[in-house]
């Protein structure tokens, strides 16, 4: 989830370009780069790291009478966060640029055409492809060149694009990535988020999927990518603060994030899943099909949420992928006798890729033979480094310590995994695979639809749970992990004690917590356990425990238990826990808001635990 930012105007345009995208950086923060227009020339800039280093390269540039230009702060998905794969991405002429958020799923198959055809990559990047693909198409017409060049794509983008033989013209578009359009009397600005145009103008159009805008100084137009015929849209005037801009009108990023769920699931599969055979596709695995087909037994190696979505994992690859698998906290994993070689796989997951117990963890599993696989969201990372092969989620930069879409794309990765080793070993059928393959495609626009009416209910329900002292999640199979992760995420946030339990474990001992002023969400979709989950709910209810119910839409026995139910569509049992993680999120964040919690920076807590 990158972060780009264009403008043509009156302004000098390399102050503008720097503080949009200084607003930006929360979109990523590997990499940045800069260009501008000079004569029919274009000047770049690039930097590894943060802003400041590209402010720094650039500075001598600052006064240059220049004002037409693009800007790019990158969160690396292709190709290290290095000088070179930073944007913009030039053409093998140096005479068109490109600045691009998104993925090209068919970046590969593009690139070895124009590879034969003459083309000089300098990057590890898909963006780079987009670049040399107008390049092909360019005669005189840069528009037309774009059209034809997106024709080829597979995949989301947003795009700004510069040609020298164009002064003063930046060409846009967008398919699946936000892009907005900011307009003044004398300039056009484009940036991936409104916080970059607030402050020069708060006039916006928001562009749609497969439209192109054509800006000029002052004027613009925008046509369909495909149809070429044009548009007609609607401007809007944005009232926002400053604050509330950088986290696109929501009171917090963690609620922002939540909300960014569908998003960071899509893109985490996008390209991995073949529709027509449901088969999948992961080229970064680092084992091939021989390799998975020996190993004996899976360790599972994560912390906190990780560790959660490591949990559910179990039960998918046991069942779909007929292998053994282990599951390990970090901290403990490394310290204890393993039982470890090279019939043991080992996967560790990690947001950051730099958890310090994750990190010392694979380093000892390797030292025993085992193979190590990483799923993760940084690129670059040290333990995509370190490790034999790397499965990325793409959930994009994640502000609230308090992990959500990192989470939920963790669980996607993780289910990707788990139909990799099964068509692998070839312990599912054709018509399965593409069933499960199928589900998976189909969670984010539930999740997606059902959202907005979630989050309304959970307020309606936070009157009376607030001000609770202690908290009981519980739940059966898969989403016994779910429990857990409601839990952490109430206490995160919150600060109330909360515990999760598998519903079975009640009367082993939680049982005794139990009365009228202990509140208890149960997790209790209709699938292969509901009836034991059910039994679990009448010995609360026979207790005066106070229930707050998560079920299936149609359960109309749920409301003969509680009046306090939460209704969630009917979806494939596998892929409950990614659609019921959602209003424990919601309820621990609605919670936190209603005692006044810091929720976005809760105490004593950081983002990434880098030391032991």
């Amino acid at each position: 989830m990158c972060g780009i930012v264009g403008y043509t105007g009156s302004r000098k345009v390399v102050p503008v370009l720097l503080e949009g995208l200084r607003r930006l950086e929360y979109r990523g923060y590997d990499s940045a780069g800069l260009v501008y227009q000079q004569e029919k020339q274009l000047i770049r800039f690039r930097a590894a790291g943060k802003l400041g280093n590209l402010a720094k390269v650039a500075d001598a540039c600052i006064g240059a009478e220049t004002y037409t230009g693009l800007g790019h702060t990158r969160w690396a998905t292709h190709g290290a966060p290095t000088e070179d794969n930073a944007h913009p991405h030039t053409d093998c002429t140096g005479e068109l640029v490109v600045v691009h958020n998104g993925i090209i799923e068919n970046y590969s198959s593009l690139r070895q055409e124009l590879l034969a055809e003459g083309h000089v990559f300098s990057s590890q990047t898909d963006t780079e492809v987009l670049a040399h693909l107008i390049e092909k198409y360019l005669d005189k017409d840069l528009v037309a060149a774009v059209r034809q060049a997106l024709a080829r794509v597979e995949g989301s983008y947003a795009l700004g694009v510069l040609w020298a033989k164009e002064p003063g013209r930046i060409v846009a578009a967008r398919n699946q990535s936000p892009l907005v359009m900011g307009l003044s009397d004398d300039a056009c600005h484009i940036a991936s988020d409104i916080p970059a145009l607030l402050p020069y103008t708060r006039q916006v159009i928001f562009l749609d999927d497969h439209e192109l805008a054509i800006l000029d100084k002052g004027t613009y137009s925008i046509i369909g990518i495909e149809s070429g015929k044009e548009i007609k849209k609607d401007i809007r005037t944005i009232d926002w603060n400053a604050a509330m801009a950088e986290k696109g009108g929501f009171r917090h990023f963690m609620l922002k994030e939540i909300y960014e769920q569908p998003q960071a699931i899509l893109q985490t599969i996008s390209g991995r899943i073949i529709p027509d055979t449901g088969k999948i596709d992961l080229p970064g695995i680092g084992l091939n099909d021989k390799e998975l087909g020996q190993i004996q037994r899976i360790a599972l190696v994560a912390c906190g949420t990780s560790w959660h979505a490591a949990l559910v994992a179990k039960y998918w690859i046991e069942k779909w992928a007929g292998i053994p698998v282990d599951v390990d906290i970090a901290s403990e994993f490394r310290y204890r006798k393993l039982l470890l070689n090279e019939r043991v796989l080992t996967v560790s997951i990690s947001q950051s890729g730099e958890t310090a117990d994750t990190l010392a963890g694979i380093r000892l599993a390797a030292s025993l033979g085992s193979k190590v696989i990483t799923i993760c969201n940084v690129v670059g990372s040290t333990m995509t480094r370190e490790a034999d092969g790397v499965v990325y989620t793409h959930a994009g930069p994640e502000i609230g310590v308090a992990s959500t879409k990192a989470f939920t794309s963790q669980l996607a990765a993780l289910f990707l995994l788990t139909l990799h080793l099964a068509q692998a070993r070839q312990t599912v059928d054709a018509v399965t695979l593409q069933e499960l393959g199928t589900a998976l495609i189909g969670i984010a626009p539930v999740i997606n639809a059902v959202l907005p009416a979630i989050q309304q209910q959970i307020q309606e329900l936070t009157e009376r749970y607030y001000d609770a002292r202690d908290f009981l999640f519980i739940g059966r199979g898969l989403n016994f992990p779910i429990a857990l992760e409601g839990a952490l995420k109430l206490k995160e946030i919150s600060y109330i004690h909360a515990e999760g339990y598998a519903a079975g474990e009640l009367k082993h001992g939680p049982i005794a917590l139990i009365d009228k002023d202990m509140p208890i969400m149960a997790l209790v979709p209709q699938d292969s356990v509901y009836q034991k989950s059910i039994s679990n709910v009448e010995e609360i209810k026979a207790r005066q425990g106070r229930l707050l119910l998560i079920g299936t839409e149609g359960d109309t026995h749920l409301a003969t238990l509680t009046e306090d139910v939460l209704y969630l569509p009917k979806v494939h049992e596998e892929m409950n826990p990614l659609l019921y993680t959602i209003p424990a999120q919601l309820l621990a964040y609605e919670i936190a808001c209603r005692r006044g919690c810091d929720v976005d920076q809760p105490r004593n807590l950081a983002k990434s635990v880098t030391v032991e």
